[in-house]
C-alpha cells in the first residue's frame, strides 16, 4: 500500500508542478489556461489524498497531511473564485493558485535537498509571495485601471455579448 501511494504521490506531484508552470506562463483566456488549471486542481487533489494516506500509514509524517490539506484548500478556493467570479476575484484567484504552487515547490525542494535544509523551507516562501503579490496587483490594476470597464481577458472571452472598451 505504501509503495502504491508513494508512486501516486510522486507522479501526481510532478505532473501538478508541470501543469501549474505551464498554466502560469500561457495566455490567460478560456481554453488552454482553464484546462490546465482544472488538471492542476485534479492533480493537487490526487497528491493531497495520497499525502494523507501516507501520513496515515506513517504517523510521524502527520505534517504532510496538514500541508496537503492547506495546499488543496488553496487550489480549490482559487478554482471556485474563477468559477464564480465575484467582484475583485482575479487577484485573490492568482494568490491562492500561486500559493498552492509555492507549497508544491517547497515540498519538492524539501524532499530533494533534505528535511533539515533551511534553504528548502525558506527559499520558496521568500521568493514566491513577492512575485505573486506583484502579479496579483498587476491583474487588479489591469482590471480596474483608468478608462477600464473592469472586463478581464477571461471575462471578455466568455460567450455572450461583446463588450468594447471606450
Amino acid at each position: 500500500m505504501w509503495t502504491a501511494l508513494l508512486i501516486i504521490h510522486i507522479v501526481s506531484g510532478s505532473l501538478a508542478l508541470l501543469a501549474g508552470l505551464v498554466a502560469m506562463t500561457i495566455p490567460k483566456r478560456h481554453g488552454g489556461h482553464t484546462m490546465l488549471g482544472t488538471g492542476y486542481v485534479a492533480l493537487v487533489s490526487l497528491l493531497s489524498v495520497s499525502a494523507i494516506g501516507l501520513a496515515a500509514l506513517k504517523p510521524s509524517l502527520w505534517w504532510l497531511g496538514v500541508i496537503a490539506v492547506v495546499t488543496l484548500a488553496a487550489a480549490l478556493a482559487g478554482r471556485e473564485l474563477r468559477r464564480r467570479r465575484p467582484p475583485g476575484w482575479l487577484p485573490l484567484h492568482i494568490s491562492l493558485m500561486c500559493g498552492s504552487y509555492v507549497s508544491l515547490t517547497t515540498a519538492l525542494l524539501v524532499v530533494n535537498l533534505g528535511l533539515g535544509s533551511v534553504l528548502a523551507w525558506v527559499l520558496p516562501t521568500v521568493v514566491g509571495p513577492p512575485l505573486i503579490a506583484r502579479r496579483a496587483a498587476r491583474a487588479a490594476r489591469d482590471a480596474s485601471g483608468p478608462g477600464r470597464t473592469g472586463v478581464t481577458v477571461e471575462s471578455a472571452s466568455r460567450p455572450g455579448p461583446r463588450l468594447r472598451r471606450p
